[in-house]
């Protein structure tokens, strides 16, 4: 199984550590892709300071991000799931796993990037900012860098994929409609009166806590209906929903309305 999440906009800057080295990154046919987005990335941050904010969209006090991406090269790395923080990896909370399911977790999640891809959890990489829905100049829209490449590494990644990411990461790299009929989602909703609404505030912590229950169990789901199954295991509440042909199958995670 090869999961599959968002990054984070909040990051923890390592204070020590070695130096990028793109080579060393999981999925090593994206590293030319890599160095295309980095590149365009680097030279925007070095050209001019107001630039560069305005196209990442950078505010007054943000402003020193964008020297740090200047000197992404020269930047001190830690593992991908130290990097990244935020509600989604607070509520998966990867420090606290056994060896067991920690190893389970390096070994099936791929964490999502505007300027790496993919990585996974022990690949090193620096803090940097870039979202999904930047336009970079020379490059325009990242979906140009990343949709081709991507779809090429999850339509050869083995087994079910169960794709979490947020929509500005999935337009990234979408998964191919060969992989289709092994692949699903997650649709967060609560319930109140026999009504079911869409949630947003307890999306990525409810997928964090998927992920953790996932990797913490006996064994790995084979397809989505194994997958279903082992939700209803760890306490959730899940219904299949009716899917589009040739599409992710979507399974609906109910919680109930406080």
């Amino acid at each position: 199984m090869l999961i599959l999440l968002p990054p984070s906009e909040g990051k923890s800057s390592p204070v020590c550590g070695p130096r990028l080295d793109l080579t060393s990154l999981s999925f090593p046919s994206l590293t030319p892709s890599r160095r295309t987005a980095l590149g365009a990335l680097t030279r925007l941050c070095r050209a001019d300071v107001d630039e560069a904010a305005a196209v990442l969209g950078l505010g007054p006090t943000q402003r020193g991000e964008v020297g740090v991406n200047a000197r992404l090269r020269r930047e001190p790395c830690a593992p991908a799931i130290e990097v990244y923080t935020g509600v989604l990896y607070e509520a998966l909370d990867a420090s606290s796993l056994s060896p067991r399911a920690r190893l389970r977790l390096d070994d099936s999640v791929a964490i999502s990037s505007a300027l790496w891809g993919l990585v996974r959890t022990t690949d090193l990489i620096p803090a940097y900012r870039l979202s999904g829905s930047v336009r970079l100049p020379r490059i325009g829209a990242l979906s140009t860098v990343w949709r081709d490449p991507i779809g090429a590494v999850l339509t050869d990644a083995d087994g079910l994929l169960l794709d979490l990411r947020s929509s500005a990461y999935a337009s990234l790299g979408p998964v191919p409609r060969s992989a289709a009929s092994r692949s699903a989602t997650v649709r967060v909703l609560t319930e109140r009166d026999g009504r079911r609404t869409v949630v947003s505030h307890s999306n990525k912590a409810t997928k964090g806590h998927i992920v953790r229950a996932l990797v913490k169990a006996r064994r790995s789901p084979q397809d989505v209906d194994d997958l279903a199954h082992e939700l209803v295991r760890a306490g959730f509440r899940v219904e299949i929903a009716a899917g589009k042909p040739r599409s992710p199958v979507t399974l609906d995670v109910i919680l109930a309305s406080s």
